[in-house]
């Protein structure tokens, strides 16, 4: 359990570096933002792929809100919910 919780810490400082200190993660992260996160929206024209096209837009957006969740850990604030799978996360 320690193992997991310094690994956790681990990589949120990790994240935190890459994407929030690294000037060029930030780019990348910024590049990301706007071509996955900006754009979610719920579809409502076209049935069925207008529901698959929902779906599609949030899960590309629970990427960025992990990245999001991650640089935030490694900055100390864990204002966030628990991304899935990370129960234990500091």
């Amino acid at each position: 359990m320690a193992d997991e919780q310094s690994e956790r810490r681990r990589l949120a400082g990790l994240y935190r570096d890459i994407f929030d200190v690294d000037v060029r993660g930030q780019a990348i992260f910024e590049d990301l933002y706007r071509r996955f996160a900006s754009r979610a929206k719920v579809h409502t024209a076209g049935g069925i792929d207008a529901v698959l096209k929902t779906y599609q837009d949030a899960a590309h957006r629970e990427v960025i809100e992990y990245i999001v969740t991650m640089v935030n850990r490694g900055n100390g604030v864990n204002d966030s919910p628990t991304p899935e799978g990370d129960d234990d996360a500091t």
